[in-house]
């Protein structure tokens, strides 16, 4: 089978497609795609959303472009919208998904290489310096923002938490944990966004549309949680090892639930 076969493309990628074989590799549930396309000297990946998504492209393009220069992340090509959505085209990283299939054989080398990789990147961006937002209480107010939309939907959430109202999700959330330590957060700290290279160790982090400001723990909570979505369970401490910190049940929770209200 040809890996790039040619399924339809939205209107707005097919002048910047041309003739090079491309395949689609990822589908959200938001109806944003992901391709991978054909060229030299590396292939690039190109994301597109529609524009009833939500999905901020402009975004991801500004927090890479920053991000660059002190860790390694996808290099931004090409940035482009119009009426029916938005795209952005990165070079391609050599390098495999913590998630690919040889990587899903060894969970306990994806499972450290997402925690190595994940303190490099809270230890090498500037918190000082850097000018984007997702600590709890911006994202507090955007879960506020929803409820009073009608959009928070608990049924879509993880088992732990459907047993709340929205009411109830957002009164916990109002007890927001004391500040362990601000980091710059990838914002989407899941296994499918760690890249390997081909000895089992980091290689680099993409889709970085929400990163910014916030602590710690709102990223290590759900990098533990991705390790039981994709690897089952037994992995969180081995990540939390490989990081560098010993578990914490209390942030874990507040942050994991604000995850389901604001993802």
């Amino acid at each position: 089978m040809d890996l790039f076969a040619r399924p339809s493309l939205p209107s707005g990628l097919a002048k910047l497609v041309g003739s090079r074989r491309f395949r689609l590799v990822w589908r959200n549930e938001a109806g944003g795609l992901t391709f991978e396309v054909d060229a030299a000297p590396r292939s690039l990946f190109l994301k597109w959303a529609p524009a009833s998504s939500g999905i901020d492209l402009a975004q991801e393009r500004e927090r890479l472009a920053w991000a660059a220069a002190f860790v390694p992340v996808p290099k931004v090509l090409d940035f482009g919208e119009d009426s029916d959505g938005t795209w952005l085209a990165t070079e391609a990283i050599d390098g495999d998904s913590a998630v690919s299939a040889a990587n899903l054989q060894r969970p306990e080398v994806a499972v450290r290489a997402m925690g190595e990789g994940l303190r490099r990147l809270h230890d090498a961006l500037p918190v000082a310096d850097c000018p984007f937002d997702w600590s709890a209480g911006k994202r507090l107010a955007e879960a506020g923002t929803l409820h009073s939309q009608g959009r928070l939907d608990p049924s879509s959430w993880h088992p732990e938490h459907r047993s709340l109202t929205t009411a109830e999700a957002l009164e916990r959330l109002r007890s927001t944990p004391t500040l362990d330590q601000a980091v710059v957060c990838h914002g989407d700290a899941c296994a499918p966004n760690t890249l390997l290279d081909e000895t089992g160790g980091f290689r680099a982090h993409v889709d970085m549309g929400s990163m910014g400001v916030a602590d710690r723990w709102a990223d290590l909570a759900v990098a533990t949680w991705s390790t039981i979505w994709n690897f089952g369970t037994g992995y969180e401490d081995a990540l939390l090892h490989a990081y560098g910190v010993e578990p914490d049940l209390e942030r874990t929770a507040y942050y994991r639930l604000l995850w389901d209200c604001t993802a």
